[in-house]
Parts: C-alpha cells; structure tokens; sequence
C-alpha cells in the first residue's frame, strides 16, 4: 500500500511522516490504550462500538485524549474516507487508533498525550489456508493477567506476555496460535482473539472476568441467536476444549477461524466444523462479503 494518510495530533500526515517523541510514555513503558476495527467493502464495521470501547479504556487509564469520542469517530471515518483511493478493487482496511498518555516521567504530571489513527490492509496471508483446513492453537504457559493485576477489558499495550506466549506457541508450531488460560487453568483467551468451542451443539467460551469484552465475540453471539443456536459463557479447562466437537477463533480480521487442532490434538473430525461453517456464512451475509472469498483471494 502506498504511503498512506494518518491523523496524528490534529493534522493529517502521511504514514511514514508519524513520529513519536522517544519520551513518550507509549513507547517507554506502553502506557497507551488502542482499538482495531476494520471495513468490509470499504465501510467500518461496528466503528462505534470501538471507539466506545477505547474511551472506557481511556476512562479507565485517566487519560484524556482531549476529543469527545464523537470526534474520535470522524476522524476515524474521515481516516477511511481519505485513503479509499488507496484500497484496492476488493480488498479492505484496518482502523487503528490509539493514544498515549504523552512524554514525561511520572503518569500523574505526563502529557500532552499522543492521539493517532492508522489506516493499513488487512493481512490475510496468516489465516486465509485456516478456513479450508482449519487453524492450530497451542495452549501455553504463560499465563493472562489476572484482573486483580490489570484489567482485562482494557485494551492496552503492556503485553509482553502475549509476546512470550505467541513464542511458545512457534516452538511447538510455527502455523499455531497462542490460547491463554488464567492462574486456575482456565481458558481465556488468545493473543489477539477469542476462544470458542462447540459441544453437542452448544457454543461454549469463557466467561469475561479475565478477557478483553471484544466486538468480535458479540458479533458470534448476535449471530448465534439470529440462528437459534444456543451459546453459554462458563469456565472451560483445556479438557473441554481437547473433546469439543468443534472450536474456532474470533477476531477483527476474519470474524471466525476454524480450529482443527490444539497440542496437536484433533478437534472433532479434523474439519472445520458445521456450525463454525454456518456461523461464518451468516456474518458473510451481514457485511455483504464473502470473507473466506476475500482471504483466499488476496491471502
């Protein structure tokens, strides 16, 4: 993709003219709260609920970006909007922004903060192949941040265990991806998605205690009960998902992945499962594209 046109503190700059102070506090100790939504034909997809999400998370963090998150919403559009020239006939965007306390030492006395968004392709190259065979989890041993430590529902930078478990996860598979459990052994979530499994027809995920609230898993549960499946949000241990009958991911890029394998067990009958087959279809059919189509085709 050409250089294209971000929004950084006001004015809009190419990309690569983006630089951010070595001081800042987001690029010291990643004090810096972020979302990722993306398009589909060229339109945001739930652009609201993310910029709703990160100013909980600025909320939360007491930072204030100095916009009311309407305007964090135009600009977010607007963001879309000035680079459609660069989208290729098919293809689609991410929608990124984020925001830094700003430079100083200390949080209490820091600022100005740092306000950007980043418009990128998608990159459908890591996933595309999962929706025929489907994906690989490994469960690791780095753990999630238990609540008690860092709120699960921010969406933040400070993730160095999700870098040690992606890690983990290449040492026993270099196609896999992470799956975290919290300090009980519970399932929670993966390094930049959300864990289902399917048992005798019931769609089951954990519950958001120790999870980050992703409009992507609200996106499978609207469409769960547009369909009439049932879906429950409980502790699961790695038992539950090694003898599910079907498991998949969800995140912003492809809505829902399969997951075939996990430790290098099967899951089910090694395919993608019917129900992760059907649920993909209806969230096709919402956004108006064909999404295994758009991955193969680009991936």
């Amino acid at each position: 993709m050409a250089d294209n046109i971000a929004y950084l503190n006001g004015q809009w700059v190419p990309w690569s003219e983006v630089k951010i102070d070595p001081a800042d506090r987001g690029f010291l100790v990643a004090d810096v709260v972020f979302d990722v939504a993306r398009t589909f034909n060229g339109k945001t997809f739930r652009m609201k609920d993310h910029v709703d999400r990160l100013y909980r998370s600025l909320k939360y963090v007491r930072i204030d970006p100095g916009l009311t998150s309407n305007e964090m919403l135009d600009i977010c559009e607007e963001a879309v909007r000035r680079n459609e020239h660069l989208r290729e006939e098919g293809n689609d965007f991410y929608v990124r922004p984020f925001i830094t306390r700003g430079p100083g030492r200390w949080a209490h006395t820091a600022g100005p903060p740092t306000v950007c968004v980043r418009i990128y392709p998608l990159d459908y190259a890591r996933y595309a192949s999962s929706f025929e065979k489907g994906a690989s989890g490994v469960i690791t041993r780095t753990r999630s941040y238990p609540a008690e430590s860092l709120e699960p529902k921010v969406k933040h930078h400070s993730r160095m265990n999700f870098n040690l478990a992606e890690l983990e996860a290449a040492d026993v598979d270099p196609d896999s991806w992470p799956i975290l459990t919290d300090l009980d052994g519970n399932i929670t979530e993966g390094t930049i998605n959300s864990v289902f499994l399917i048992t005798d027809g019931v769609i089951r995920t954990p519950g958001d205690e120790d999870i980050l609230q992703s409009m992507s898993r609200g996106t499978v549960f609207d469409l769960a009960k547009q369909l009439n499946i049932p879906v429950v949000a409980e502790s699961l241990q790695p038992y539950d998902l090694y003898t599910a009958d079907e498991a998949f991911f969800s995140f912003t890029g492809p809505g829902i992945l399969p997951v075939t394998r996990v430790d290098k067990r099967q899951i089910g009958d090694g395919d993608p499962g019917p129900i992760t087959q059907q649920l993909l279809a209806a969230w096709s059919e919402k956004v108006g594209l064909d999404i295994v189509d758009q991955a193969i085709r680009f991936g």
